[in-house]
């Protein structure tokens, strides 16, 4: 069973469910039940078949259940706080909001060495972190129940879940805040959740196409870094880059062609153009 699969095909659906322009509590109750229904069949495999090395469970529990488990957070926190959301008086509705907010910011700061790890792409503790055999060492420090068994959990892979969720969440509230300020009834929105393009390619290629991107001359016209160019496109895909400078290394250091996503990139274009034309 390709489990990777899976999970973008997921996305497809989630997609699809979005583009109805269904209610939101409607759009957030099926999104649940396929991100719910996608984890109890990744659970099934895994309990059955199990991982043929460690790096294949890191992968998994890092990235791929990762789909799944941050959908349905997300949703789940959605459908919680609209069922909850004052159905009148304009500085009752804002008041809620912020008080999710502020909640959602306490979360960050109290997991703060975690948020710089993962926003480093750092990969040195990703064994005690992301395999189910460290439970004793590094405890489960979520304290909300989405999705949790000790065969199916690491201890650190429903908070990374939580922390790529609240930070749409972020966004949700802060557009839901807008409106409201800029609305006589906050009680007739209907806030679309901002959806992220998924990466489909690899860590080397991100760097080769961000590096790509600074030598064009973007990042010398607003005084970026490569860190920073890197953190404005994961504000459009939804994918965080690993050792991005050692991976620009490697890439300096290819036998054949230095520049193969670009590449890729020319050739697929240029292809595209010969099919308009025929």
């Amino acid at each position: 069973m390709d489990l990777e699969t899976l999970s973008k095909s997921l996305l497809v659906k989630l997609d699809g469910i979005r583009l109805e322009n269904l209610p939101i509590l409607e759009e957030s109750y099926r999104s649940i039940q396929l991100s719910r229904n996608l984890l109890s069949l990744f659970k099934k495999e895994i309990l059955v078949n199990d991982f043929k090395n460690t790096n294949e469970e890191i992968i998994f529990f890092k990235e791929i259940k990762q789909i799944p488990l941050v959908k349905l957070i997300y949703f789940s926190e959605i459908h919680s706080f609209e069922v909850q959301f004052p159905k009148a008086d304009k500085a009752a509705q804002l008041k809620f909001v912020k008080k999710k907010i502020s909640k959602l910011n306490r979360f960050f700061l109290y997991n703060i060495d975690f948020g710089q790890y993962v926003k480093s792409g750092a990969t040195h503790f990703d064994k005690a972190y992301y395999t189910r055999y460290h439970l004793d060492t590094y405890h489960i420090t979520t304290s909300k129940f989405y999705f949790q068994d000790p065969d199916f959990c690491t201890p650190r892979d429903m908070l990374l879940g939580k922390f790529k969720a609240y930070i749409s969440l972020i966004n949700y509230m802060n557009q839901k805040k807008h409106l409201i300020k800029n609305r006589l009834n906050g009680n007739s929105m209907n806030i679309k959740p901002i959806e992220k393009i998924p990466w489909p390619f690899t860590n080397t290629d991100w760097v080769e196409l961000l590096y790509a991107l600074s030598a064009s001359g973007i990042a010398k016209q607003k005084g970026l870094s490569i860190i920073r160019l890197s953190k404005i496109l994961q504000e459009v895909f939804d994918f965080t880059p690993k050792e991005i400078y050692k991976t620009f290394q490697d890439i300096k250091n290819r036998k054949n062609s230095r520049t193969l996503f670009l590449d890729q990139l020319t050739a697929s274009l240029l292809s595209e153009m010969d099919k308009s034309e025929e």
